[in-house]
């Protein structure tokens, strides 16, 4: 590690390294431990043992000088290569620590191994992002397991052979605006998304660190998107199916599957200001229900329990916000292959699985309380039995003709009362508002007749209690007099004997001087 500067000229020392082997001051090559450096640095092979000193060849001061001058270079070489090699095993490790945080989750119908052969098959296939594959097969393929370390590949897969299909899409597309030119823009959503970091997947390793990799990750991707769709901007609920993404995929790709679910799949509409899209959602849960389940319909009718109040949160968020990310990503897996039909199949298998628990629900509190805490406990096996009754499930052309049928009677509606006229609607506001204010002055005369009785009621018991006072403090002292009374009558029994007393002291004693019976007093 220590460097000498040869002298101008060769001294003893300098002499006695000549006579030494100049493998010694140098590091080892790779050729192996029988090849040394000449002056310049050049290989010379060693014809079999050392040489002698008669033939090897004097060197000079200007030779040392390239010999250390080689041996250092190779010497900072190997220190760099060390370090690199350092950081590139450290940057490894925590990449694989980041990897194995985001996929610590249970995973739900977990991939065999033939499964795992066929996406690794699909996954390597050479024209896999060009040639459209037989879609059939794919989600035979999706039925039967996606591994975990690989899911995230292949829903890039299942998204590339989505396009393929669908060259010239009917939905409105993206701009083309990069991913790292929008990170460069500020967006008017900021606070909105900072607010929600905290509360998606709060518990969560990856998203729970506040400003921590998968907030900033989480933060970035929300940004983006919100520049890119000015209209939707940001909706609470995008977070949940981006953090999704997120834990599978980097964040350039998780953007390019979010830009996929929103304008591909059309997942978008149901987050626009009009939320029409969400409202013709619940008209079809509705109406599945009551054309499969209506024991589980009326009993909703009956406690007046709309689906918006319990399935709003499982549409906005894929089921992200409530259930197991297992659950959830498995989820995910058919949603890629079968589009937003896979919602309602997963939400109508859910209330179905329930039902018996659910109409045992007596109370419009109970019956939600269920729904919104007890429903996504479920267990390993039925999460299981879930996913294998949505494989088998098909119900595509019921949701087209329950949307026509929401759209019909929103025009039947529209038609028979068209909206009143200005004045009409004046009237009926000046009306209303009479009758609010005599309910609000009857409502005052009332507040007023109690707070008048609420304080004749409180004198009353301040004077009872100062009363009550009086009376404590009045029995104390006739304690205290009958106690003296007591120690006075037992002194004088003290002091007189009991033979020493005659009979007419005896009745004084008892009677009083004034003649009359004494009676005990009485104990209060």
């Amino acid at each position: 590690m220590r460097v000498a500067s040869p002298m101008s000229k060769p001294s003893a020392s300098m002499q006695h390294t000549d006579h030494c082997d100049v493998r010694e001051l140098l590091p080892l090559s790779p050729r192996g431990l029988n090849s040394s450096l000449d002056p310049l640095g050049h290989l010379l092979p060693h014809a079999g043992g050392h040489q002698s000193e008669k033939e090897r060849p004097k060197r000079t001061g200007a030779d040392y000088r390239a010999l250390w001058k080689t041996a250092i270079h190779q010497q900072i070489l190997l220190l760099r290569m060390e370090k690199e090699n350092q950081r590139l095993e450290e940057a490894s490790r925590d990449e694989l620590h980041i990897r194995k945080m985001k996929l610590d989750y249970q995973e739900v119908s977990p991939c065999a191994k033939e499964a795992q052969a066929l996406w690794e098959k699909k996954l390597t296939a050479p024209g896999r992002t060009t040639v459209p594959q037989d879609m059939e097969e794919m989600f035979r393929t999706v039925c039967q397991g996606i591994p975990k370390s690989r899911r995230g590949e292949v829903w890039l897969l299942l998204c590339q052979q989505y396009r393929l299909r669908h060259r010239q899409p009917q939905r409105p597309q993206a701009s083309e605006t990069s991913y790292q030119d929008l990170l460069k823009q500020l967006t008017a959503q900021q606070h909105a998304i900072l607010v929600d970091l905290g509360r998606t997947f709060p518990t969560h390793q990856y998203f729970s660190a506040q400003l921590g990799a998968g907030q900033l990750s989480l933060y970035n991707l929300l940004k983006a998107y919100s520049l890119l769709d000015t209209e939707v901007g940001y909706c609470q609920g995008i977070s949940f199916v981006a953090g999704v993404l997120l834990l599978h995929m980097s964040e350039e790709q998780a953007f390019d599957m979010l830009k996929f679910l929103m304008y591909d799949l059309g997942i978008r509409r149901q987050y626009r200001p009009d939320m029409v899209s969400l409202q013709i959602q619940m008209y079809q849960l509705s109406r599945l229900l009551h054309d499969y389940h209506r024991d589980l319909y009326n009993h909703f009718e009956e406690h007046e329990i709309c689906p918006s109040l319990y399935a709003a949160p499982w549409f906005l968020t894929l089921f992200a916000s409530q259930f197991p990310l297992g659950f959830v990503s498995r989820i995910f897996d058919f949603v890629l292959v079968q589009g937003t039909e896979v919602i309602f199949k997963v939400a109508l298998c859910l209330l179905s699985s329930q039902e018996r628990e659910i109409v045992e629900c007596d109370s419009f509190e109970s019956i939600v309380d269920y729904l919104k805490t007890t429903l996504p406990t479920l267990t390993h096996a039925q999460m299981e039995q879930t996913i294998t009754k949505v494989m088998e499930m098909d119900i595509s052309k019921q949701l087209q003709a329950y949307e026509v049928e929401y759209h019909v009677l929103q025009d039947e509606m529209f038609e028979a009362g068209p909206p009143p006229d200005d004045s009409e609607r004046l009237d009926k506001l000046e009306k209303t508002n009479v009758q609010l204010k005599k309910q609000n002055m009857d409502l005052l005369e009332k507040l007023q007749a109690a707070r008048q009785k609420i304080q004749t009621l409180e004198t009353n018991v301040e004077s009872f209690l100062s009363r009550e006072s009086k009376l404590k403090h009045m029995i104390r002292s006739l304690e205290q007099e009958r106690a003296a009374y007591q120690r006075t009558v037992e002194r004088m029994r003290s002091c007189l004997p009991s033979d020493a007393l005659t009979d007419v002291e005896m009745t004084q004693i008892k009677t009083g001087p004034n003649g009359k019976a004494k009676t005990p007093a009485k104990k209060l």
